[in-house]
């Protein structure tokens, strides 16, 4: 198991994570934000979706799932549509300019990735995939778990009549 101060330097290096995440974020069209993207990828990756479904997976109040659909469907990249079982929601679904621009995003963050990770070798590539798919499945799927707090511990379970300890008091009388 790593010490201590292996897991402070891994805190650390996640951390510093978030300048690949910047970097990847300006590569992005100027009128599709990473949150933008990420919708688009979701409903790349998992299909047709309730917007209450997308809401879990990004795990963010529905205001600004709502937000990010009214901003994709207004480019034309996705379009809302009403929930046969529930007219009330809506399902969300990419559009042919909307696979379009997942097409195009994904082009760009290849480029970004092959250009700084030029001097990788194909398995120091696929060791860092293997990885973060580990420390991934480690902590679980994060955008979908609900953290509770724990429940209260079980009553202990009743302890049989021949194992009491008998009491000194005398068992109230009927009247």
């Amino acid at each position: 198991m790593a010490g201590q101060a292996q897991y402070e330097e891994l805190a650390r290096q996640l951390s510093a994570v978030g300048a690949v995440k910047r970097d990847l974020g300006r590569i992005l069209p100027p009128d599709c934000s990473a949150g933008s993207a990420g919708v688009l990828a979701l409903l790349g990756r998992h299909g047709d979706m309730r917007m209450s479904a997308l809401s879990e997976l990004l795990a963010v109040d529905m205001s600004v799932t709502s937000r990010h659909a009214a901003h994709l469907a207004d480019r034309g990249w996705i379009e809302r549509s009403p929930d046969p079982a529930d007219k009330r929601s809506r399902i969300l679904h990419l559009t042919p300019e909307g696979h379009a621009m997942l097409v195009e995003l994904s082009r760009r963050s290849t480029e970004l990735l092959a250009e700084r990770l030029g001097d990788w070798t194909d398995a120091e590539v696929g060791r860092l995939i293997a990885l973060l798919t580990r420390l991934r499945a480690s902590f679980g799927d994060c955008r979908t778990v609900t953290h509770r707090p724990p429940a209260p511990p079980a009553p202990p379970p009743p302890v049989p009549v021949s194992e009491q300890t008998p009491t000194t008091r005398t068992p109230a009388q009927a009247t």
